[in-house]
């Protein structure tokens, strides 16, 4: 999973996975859903994140993963 906040647009996209999106559903303004062939859902759009969401804090909790943090 990977979390990619544009500033030009004030996006956020998280990408769920890594099969392609072949169909985008809107499920309030500004929030699309992506998803594949098997309609899998592969990603969240959020236009205007910075209005919608907290942007200045990310807390993992329980997270079997390794973090990458890129700058």
């Amino acid at each position: 999973m990977k979390l990619n906040y544009y500033t030009q647009t004030d996006s956020l996209y998280i990408d769920l996975s890594s099969k392609p999106s072949v169909e985008t559903r809107e499920i309030s303004p500004g929030i699309n859903l992506d998803y594949d062939s098997k309609g899998e859902l592969v990603g969240i759009d959020i236009d205007n994140a910075s209005k919608k969401l907290d942007l200045k804090e990310l807390t993992l909790n329980h997270v079997p993963a390794q973090v990458h943090i890129l700058t």
